[in-house]
């Protein structure tokens, strides 16, 4: 750290590292293609949307969307670990002023926002501006942190994509079991311990599908974040233990 910036406050100092780990998670991003993954993944949503009488797409919105915000996160993020993994720049990070605090807000941050315009380009694009954006935002950056922070977290302990795969795909079966409580297939409460199931409240909230009480609104977003700050937590010592612990 140079003279100049260990002479400014703490909060200072925590400004400007998480600044220049923005600046270096877009960076990363670019130069591993992820703008044109998601541009692809956003075709590939719109190609199953468009083909649809407006009635269907009313229908098949909410659950397009869940699905783009289910994977796109969870595989973008999984994929940008195991690039630095490799490169041993998640190594680099113990002996550099960067905490892991500040990579993990900036990356999540940044692939979060990404994701969020990825889903409103895509809804404005299929269904126009009838929508409720405050239910659809919401929906939206919640799942999207969830699963990108649900993603780095099952994804530290492994040391290659090849190894992570399998046991990933747990995870994804189990946040999208709420869909069986909104196709009616299963409508146990038991599905509200999944964090998903405000997901899809949201969603369907966004699109006129249903009319969440507003501790059904508070439990959506509210149960999510709680999960995020746990997941937090975790990779904080999944950090230390399988990066900083190995690396000394």
């Amino acid at each position: 750290m140079s003279a100049s910036a260990a002479s400014l406050p703490p909060a200072a100092r925590r400004s400007a590292r998480l600044r220049s780990a923005v600046r270096l998670e877009l960076r990363l991003q670019k130069r591993y293609g992820f703008l044109y993954a998601a541009a692809f993944s956003t075709a590939l949503w719109l190609a199953v949307l468009l083909p649809l009488p407006m009635g269907y797409r009313e229908v098949a919105a909410p659950l397009v969307i869940f699905g783009d915000l289910v994977v796109v996160p969870f595989f973008f993020i999984a994929a940008s670990l195991f690039f630095e993994k490799g490169e041993r720049t998640l190594s680099a990070l113990t002996v550099s002023p960067l905490r892991f605090t500040d990579y993990l807000v900036a990356k999540v941050a940044t692939l979060a926002v990404l994701n969020t315009a990825l889903a409103l380009v895509i809804v404005v694009i299929a269904h126009g501006t009838a929508f409720s954006p405050l239910p659809l935002l919401a929906g939206v950056a919640t799942t999207s942190v969830f699963m990108l922070m649900l993603s780095i977290t099952t994804a530290l302990p492994f040391s290659s994509v090849t190894d992570w795969v399998v046991p990933s795909t747990f995870w994804l079966t189990l946040v999208n079991t709420p869909l069986l409580y909104h196709a009616g297939l299963w409508e146990h409460p038991v599905l509200y311990l999944v964090p998903t199931q405000g997901s899809l409240l949201l969603l369907g909230a966004a699109f006129g599908q249903a009319d969440p009480a507003a501790w059904e609104y508070a439990y959506a977003v509210g149960y999510q974040m709680l999960w995020v700050v746990l997941l937090g937590l975790l990779a904080r010592r999944l950090y230390t233990r399988f990066i900083v612990a190995e690396g000394a």
